[in-house]
């Protein structure tokens, strides 16, 4: 490889590293905020006396976030996973919520 080469693909590779740092930053913010409305939706809950889980809803989530990945070309057990934790985290905060 050329030392001219070598150079571009440094600055790619920069290019390439700040738009996953910026990527990460979005999907940071995009989470608390996720997260802001489920504990919204917790609280709600809690004062209505309904369960922290509600398996139809999840399930039909589940079939939404595979067809967006499917759209999106990214691996739908990979969205799957995340969507699996993100949906256990809320509901461990819905049941603190009733005690």
């Amino acid at each position: 490889m050329t030392i001219d080469a070598s150079r571009r693909a440094a600055e790619l590779l920069v290019d390439h590293r700040d738009a996953i740092d910026r990527l990460d930053a979005i999907l940071v913010y995009t989470l608390a905020e996720r997260f802001k409305q489920t504990q919204a939706v917790g609280r709600l809950k809690a004062e209505h006396g309904l369960p922290p889980s509600d398996p139809d809803r999840e399930a039909r989530q589940m079939a939404r976030l595979h067809e967006l990945a499917t759209e999106a070309d990214l691996d739908p057990d990979l969205a799957k996973k995340f969507l699996t934790f993100i949906i256990s985290e809320v509901i461990r905060h819905h049941e603190k919520l009733l005690k």
